[in-house]
């Protein structure tokens, strides 16, 4: 119940809203339920410990990260250095359309 935006799927990028994290970037790498869903960013929050988060506590964007979603399906798992790549291309483009902007 969510009338936020788009319902969260693996391998879409979100920034926290609420938490110590609060202002991060980071992707969904598995929703649990409709309420809850797991996250990292690769750096600081890490595949192998990642943050189970109330879908109230995030804003989610309007950005499916392809290769998270491909490596999921091809493999069943995600590395890293993939959440990391898929966040810093992400954040580029939006830094570019903030310039563009100006």
């Amino acid at each position: 119940m969510n009338d936020s935006g788009p319902s969260p799927g693996i391998g879409q990028i979100v920034q926290i809203k609420k938490g110590r994290d609060a202002g991060m970037y980071a992707l969904i790498i598995e929703v649990i339920n409709d309420r809850y869903v797991l996250i990292a960013d690769g750096d600081k929050r890490k595949i192998d410990r990642a943050k189970k988060k109330n879908i109230n506590h995030l804003e989610l964007l309007n950005y499916m990260a392809p290769e998270i979603r491909i490596s999921f399906e091809e493999t069943g798992r995600v590395t890293n250095g993939k959440l990391r790549y898929a966040l810093s291309g992400f954040l580029e483009q939006q830094l570019d359309l903030l310039k563009e902007g100006e």
